[in-house]
């Protein structure tokens, strides 16, 4: 009976050891697609945002607008949208087979890689068409606004509106849900709200200025964003 007690609870520790094992690995491997979920959002937002529309938006807003309001809204829009976007990745991942969403995900990569590349080949270094666009956008809006928004929650939700708008669609928006549909989809959804974040906190900080030179450098910031476009395609492509 005494050997027959000590056997059982040799096979008894060798289970749990077992069972915390499969529990370490597991918890690891979640840590690491969060972490690495997390750096890819970061990076893919602060490079595509940077020069892009909602960037020139929060700088000439904040120019004229309190500038606490002006990126609360901004920001909200922009987290809203990186929501939305990687809960339709995770969507799609569980709605389509593995196979189908990794072969769409790393086109998509692909796709965008090769059009930043492009547009920074041709882009001049002073082509600066998107900063006024913007301008006469916001101009527009401020002549057909019967009333300007002057308190902190007008200019919250215009900040908000137009912010959402104008990131609708956008090459971010449409990547965001191609990685959150192979990456772990709260890393996504924290990096990409970061990387809002560093982005439109710098354009309000800096204003016209830094806009200006945002336009000037935007062929740069765009070649840069392609190749890590690219570079996420490779992984893709490569990863299990």
């Amino acid at each position: 009976r005494g050997a027959e007690r000590r056997r059982t609870r040799r096979h008894s520790t060798t289970r749990a050891n077992g069972e915390r094992r499969r529990r370490t690995a597991t918890a690891t491997m979640t840590t690491t697609a969060f972490v690495e979920g997390l750096s890819k959002a970061f990076g893919l937002i602060v490079l595509s945002e940077i020069g892009d529309k909602t960037f020139f938006i929060a700088a000439l807003m904040a120019m004229k607008r309190r500038r606490v309001d002006v990126f609360l809204g901004a920001w909200s829009a922009l987290f809203a949208m990186t929501a939305l976007s990687a809960c339709a990745g995770t969507m799609s991942a569980r709605a389509l087979s593995p196979v189908v969403t990794k072969r769409a995900a790393t086109g998509l990569f692909f796709a965008f890689g090769a059009r930043g590349v492009r547009d920074a080949c041709a882009r001049g270094d002073d082509d600066d068409d998107e900063l006024k666009e913007v301008e006469a956008e916001l101009a527009g809006r401020q002549r057909n606004a019967k009333k300007k928004a002057t308190t902190s929650w007008a200019v919250f939700a215009e900040a908000f509106a137009v912010t959402f708008l104008a990131e609708w669609g956008d090459r971010s928006q449409i990547a965001t849900v191609g990685l959150a549909a192979q990456s772990d989809v709260a890393g996504v959804t924290l990096g990409g709200a970061l990387g809002h974040a560093v982005c439109t906190g710098v354009a309000v900080i800096g204003g016209r200025q830094l806009a200006d030179r945002a336009a000037n450098a935007e062929r740069v910031v765009t070649g840069i964003g392609g190749c890590l476009f690219l570079l996420f395609g490779v992984h893709a492509l490569l990863s299990g």
